[in-house]
């Protein structure tokens, strides 16, 4: 059975390798860490099953800058399943905890840049359709997805989306 529940300090080496073996490369587990030690505000969720974490989701502080001003939501970024536990579940489950957590906190908005087939389902869209763009040049618009929880900023959100600093060593 696995049970999500938000990461503890003795958890932080299973959550790198899980980000490492899940991505094959230390880019992500090393924003996970930066933003561990920078970001108090920071929802960090592991995938417990007999003890061990076989995934990891992480959001952060992100930003839209908007001709109003910045709006302050939260990014979705990593998210991390071992490879040989993948399309089980597992992912699917962490998204719904960590969103609902969101809603919980009422955070305004969350932000990822992910699979288009993927986050959907959890009512993510595209967010071209509300003129907003990703910091990073290129992200292709069926990748950068937003999911409204404050559904009065729709009209309001064109601008650009930053993350957090500590992702642009990895972009």
């Amino acid at each position: 059975m696995i049970e999500i529940r938000e990461e503890q300090p003795a958890d932080a080496p299973a959550v790198r390798e899980v980000n490492e073996l899940a991505f094959g490369q230390p880019a992500e587990a090393d924003i996970v860490e930066a933003i561990r030690a920078n970001c108090p505000e920071a929802l960090s969720l592991v995938a417990v099953e007999e003890g061990a974490v076989v995934g990891h989701i992480l959001f952060s502080l992100a930003t839209i800058e908007t001709d109003r001003g910045p709006v302050e939501g939260m990014g979705l970024a990593p998210m991390a399943v071992r490879p040989e536990r993948q399309r089980q579940g597992i992912g699917s489950s962490l998204v719904r905890q960590g969103l609902e957590r969101m809603r919980e906190r009422s955070c305004p908005f969350v932000i990822v840049l992910g699979h288009p087939e993927f986050y959907p389902r959890f009512g993510f869209e595209r967010a071209c359709k509300y003129n907003l763009r990703s910091q990073w040049a290129g992200v292709p618009d069926e990748a950068f997805l937003i999911l409204f929880f404050d559904e009065s900023l729709k009209p309001h959100a064109d601008g650009i989306a930053r993350y957090r600093s500590e992702f642009d060593q990895a972009m």
